[in-house]
């Protein structure tokens, strides 16, 4: 009777089988799927417990699922048994196919180990094939391996326990739990490929909310930030070209949006800017400079750059901040004209005087020695049959300008500063260095009061920077005395230019509602290099000296 209804039997259990199968590919989470693996072995394959150890990452196997009994899920569900303790089970007792049976006369030595267990109690077996308490049987659970290797990586171990027929399972139950594991592990392994998908798709639309946050706010940043901003292309054809720029940058240029995407800042910068522009790292670099604003005039800025990436690979993108320090220059510029100048008259001061004028003079070195000095100067043959030529060492020094060996080295592209010969004018064009003395000042202070002497001083200081070329420096020494640098004059174009000034000093000037008249010295010397500005300004005064004691006193002030 048994066996002829056997196939009735296989194929009402293939229906329950093909059933619990579908549940779990069906299954919306991990936590379900394995609770139906669980529950489909009892419900399909005749089993009254079921348990799913799955593999954790550490390696280590968990309890995840329990079907067919309350107080063993209770008991057991999340505790843990070591790799090392279940490789001893799966290693031990008989193989029925992938499926391994540890008899109750073998897995008495388990009974101690760290791997979770539920016992049950009933009678001893009666038969060579009933079940007994103590008997143990797994099914691995691999992920699907590729060709050659039908088992890929353990993802956890499927254990039953009390056939409902209380007999041990025959061929075709063992067949059937199998497949069942088999098919187990394929739906675990969807599930976990779903629940990290879900998990990535998650996390993606986290942070494409935080990148889309994250673009606004920049947006918002750069649109109202009180300071200019633009963003430039970076590398290629473009390089420089202004993408995009905020309000402020706009208003600052006076330009439209529109009109600065057809600019690079190298065509709006200064033209004595362009080398800090260059000089300056495209990579966070930093610069101060001055960019043109519609109207033609120039504004001072301070330029800081920064690169940034559109993706991870995408193209980069140079962001750049523009301040406005027009007004800080502007103080900077007022703070280093006011130690530079007269505070009273606005001309340059004597440490400006000296600082230009000793810019025109190369030194000699401390080494050279005068013979050598004047060999040099005067360029003659016989220079190279003095000792001087020779330096410690005995080897002769080339005088020739830029030679190998010259002892002006310093001197390279430097335009040597000449002087005309004493008392003819041979043509040489040379830097006059005329100083003024006023005659007569000090009695009107102290006729008038200082307030009269100080209109006379800004007076004189006004009709002497009129009377010279651009480029010339004209300075206030000190006190009532003034010094004029005269680039590329004669010795007669210097005594002209003496005359002429004299004359323009000496007519009456207004102070404190009264006409007063000054007269002036001039002496007139001549810088050449190898001296130091105070030299050439020795030589002025001295020659002022003497041209003031060579007039009588009544004619060295006019009126």
């Amino acid at each position: 009777m048994e066996t002829e209804s056997e196939p009735y039997v296989r194929l009402a259990s293939l229906r329950q089988l093909h059933q619990v199968m579908a549940d779990m590919n069906t299954a919306r989470s991990l936590a379900d799927t394995l609770q139906t693996v669980a529950d489909g072995v009892v419900t399909a394959l005749g089993y009254e417990l079921a348990c799913v150890n799955l593999v954790r990452p550490d390696g280590d196997l968990v309890v995840a699922a329990f079907a067919g009994n309350a107080a063993a899920e209770a008991l057991i569900t999340g505790r843990v048994g070591s790799r090392e303790s279940w490789e001893r089970r799966l290693s031990m007792g008989e193989m029925w196919g992938d499926l391994v049976f540890i008899p109750h006369t073998e897995g008495w030595v388990l009974d101690d180990d760290d791997v979770p267990q539920w016992y049950t109690d009933g009678p001893a077996p009666r038969f060579d094939d009933e079940w007994h308490p103590s008997d143990r049987l797994f099914a691995p659970m691999y992920a699907p391996g590729g060709q050659g290797n039908p088992h890929g990586e353990l993802i956890g171990v499927l254990s039953v326990d009390r056939p409902r027929n209380g007999r041990r399972p025959g061929a075709w139950g063992r067949e059937a739990l199998q497949m069942y594991a088999f098919q187990a592990a394929i739906a675990i392994s969807n599930a976990r490929l779903r629940s990290n998908m879900q998990r990535a798709l998650v996390r993606l639309e986290r942070e494409q909310q935080a990148l889309r946050a994250s673009e606004e706010s920049f947006r918002q940043a750069f649109e109202y930030a009180p300071s200019g901003m633009a963003i430039a292309e970076m590398g290629g054809e473009q390089h420089g070209r202004i993408l995009r720029t905020n309000d402020a940058l706009c208003r600052l240029l006076g330009r439209p949006a529109s009109a600065m995407r057809r600019y690079s800042f190298s065509d709006l910068v200064h033209p004595e800017d362009i080398g800090t522009l260059l000089r300056t790292s495209a990579e966070g670099g930093r610069a101060e400079l001055r960019l043109g604003r519609r109207d033609g005039s120039y504004v001072w800025v301070s330029l800081r750059n920064s690169v940034v990436a559109d993706t991870a690979d995408g193209p980069r993108f140079l962001l750049t901040h523009v301040e406005d320090i027009e007004e800080r220059k502007r103080r900077e510029l007022q703070l280093a004209h006011r130690a530079s100048h007269d505070s009273l008259t606005g001309l340059p001061n004597s440490a400006e005087l000296r600082a230009r004028l000793s810019a025109r003079l190369c030194q000699r070195p401390q080494s050279a020695h005068p013979a050598a000095v004047d060999a040099y100067e005067s360029f003659d043959s016989a220079a190279y049959a003095h000792p001087a030529a020779y330096d410690a060492h005995g080897h002769g020094f080339d005088f020739r300008p830029g030679a190998a060996g010259d002892p002006y080295d310093a001197y390279d592209h430097h335009v040597h500063t000449v002087a005309p010969e004493d008392d003819r004018d041979d043509g040489t064009k040379g830097l006059a260095v005329l100083f003024c003395d006023l005659d007569g000042f000090k009695s009107i202070n102290d006729r008038f009061g200082h307030n009269a002497g100080d209109a006379v001083l800004i007076e004189v200081a006004r009709r002497l920077s009129r009377g010279v070329r651009d480029g010339d420096t004209v300075a206030r020494l000190g006190g009532d005395e003034f010094v004029i640098l005269a680039d590329g004059l004669g010795r007669a174009d210097a005594q002209d230019l003496a005359v002429r000034l004299r004359n323009e000093i000496i007519q009456p000037i207004r102070a404190e509602g009264r006409a007063v008249r000054v007269g002036a010295s001039f002496g007139i010397g001549w810088a050449h290099c190898g001296m130091t500005a105070d030299e050439v300004l020795k030589s002025a005064d001295e020659r002022m000296y003497v041209e003031k004691r060579s007039r009588p006193k009544q004619h060295r002030r006019a009126g």
